[in-house]
């Protein structure tokens, strides 16, 4: 796994070469080292969660859900086509890029990828990131949570709490059961 290291105050003047250490250590330089900023890690890690990693990808595989299943199709099928495969995606990403996922699938999937995902990631999609990113870079995002943190989280409870029960939850739940090649996984009850 790379590891990340910063520096925000250097009182000793070794400090960079003590967190290259600890990263070495921990066995982060056989994957690789990045120097980076608090600052820098801080705002891309929680815009990468809200706007890609997390948020924008649960919405839109619960949207590619909806659509599907509101068209007539059966929500089993619904639920491999827009989740289930996207393992497959990442791995071909992870491993090679986006030009190596756009290589190994399809001519027909790779065009459609090429010509449909901009109609979906449009100038008004890139107006709500940069917000996005401007609210995490102003404090606006870390005053909210915690003034909800502080309220006991009564918006965060009721948003999981739909999320958990949305159609394609209760479908995935379903068929995961059925999934002898993996060992399922679910949220633990309270």
């Amino acid at each position: 796994m790379p590891c990340l290291i910063a520096v925000e105050k250097n009182d000793s003047g070794k400090a960079f070469e003590l967190a290259l250490a600890w990263g070495i250590g921990i066995g982060g330089g056989r994957a690789g080292i990045i120097q980076t900023t608090f600052k820098e890690e801080t705002e891309t890690d929680l815009f990468g969660e809200q706007a890609v990693l997390c948020g924008g990808l649960t919405a839109l595989v619960k949207a590619g859900f909806e659509t599907l299943t509101e068209a007539g199709y059966q929500p089993h099928i619904a639920y491999f086509e827009v989740l289930h495969e996207l393992l497959l995606i990442i791995k071909l990403m992870s491993e090679g890029g986006i030009s190596y996922m756009r290589y190994s699938i399809s001519n027909t999937a790779e065009y459609g990828d090429l010509t449909r995902g901009p109609m979906l990631i449009n100038d008004e999609t890139r107006k709500t990131m940069k917000k996005i990113l401007a609210d995490i870079q102003s404090g606006a995002f870390a005053k909210e949570w915690l003034d909800e943190c502080a309220k006991g989280k009564p918006n965060f409870k009721r948003l999981y709490e739909a999320d958990k029960n949305h159609p394609v939850e209760v479908v995935g739940r379903q068929l995961r059961k059925m999934f002898s090649w993996m060992q399922a996984k679910e949220v633990p009850e309270d």
